[in-house]
């Protein structure tokens, strides 16, 4: 069975944490990163590492002295990707997104998540939200992909500023870029 079917089915079974039936395209995952800096020294956070596409993505986007933490709650998922990324940069945490301060305390230079806002109650996405804004730097980004526009007002009660963009032949993945910053784009 090829990698792309077996991925397929492995979304497909764990519907309610994944929130897809497959990996996002190709376009969400390198314009889901384009707001990464390059310069040393960063701490990148990836919500839903799922089998790596977007992880993959972030890494070679990054400098080579940043480091990535990657939330995934799935340990299938953890196992795949520690087989099958071996980078030093990546530290792979088999938690969920809403225990993002119990694992990182250093303030974050970029926040780049697919996980199923639509899956959660209103108060834990809002905590998600809130807890990466309040570790983000100023003048940083958290990118969310979502296959909705439903999510969006969440982000923007908490960010300063939110932007929303589609690619116009994949109408249903939708990249949220919200920044934090005392000042309106």
């Amino acid at each position: 069975m090829n990698q792309k079917l077996k991925t397929s089915l492995a979304f497909a079974k764990n519907l309610m944490v994944t929130g897809a039936i497959s990996e996002t395209s190709r376009y969400v995952e390198v314009n889901i990163c384009r707001h990464i800096s390059k310069e040393p020294n960063k701490i990148i956070v990836e919500f839903g590492t799922g089998h790596g596409n977007i992880t993959r993505e972030i890494l070679n986007t990054m400098s080579d002295s940043s480091t990535l933490y990657s939330f995934e709650v799935n340990e299938d998922f953890c196992e795949y990707v520690r087989e099958t990324i071996r980078d030093e940069r990546l530290i792979l945490i088999n938690d969920g997104a809403e225990n993002l301060k119990k694992h990182i305390k250093s303030p974050i230079n970029s926040v780049i998540s697919s996980i199923p806002f639509t899956f959660f109650s209103k108060e834990k996405g809002l905590s998600i939200i809130q807890n990466a804004y309040d570790l983000l730097e100023e003048g940083c980004y958290y990118s969310q992909a979502l296959y909705t526009k439903f999510n969006f007002k969440k982000f923007q009660k908490i960010f300063d500023h939110c932007t929303l963009t589609t690619h116009k032949n994949l109408i249903t993945e939708y990249i949220y870029y919200c920044k934090k910053s005392n000042e309106k784009l």
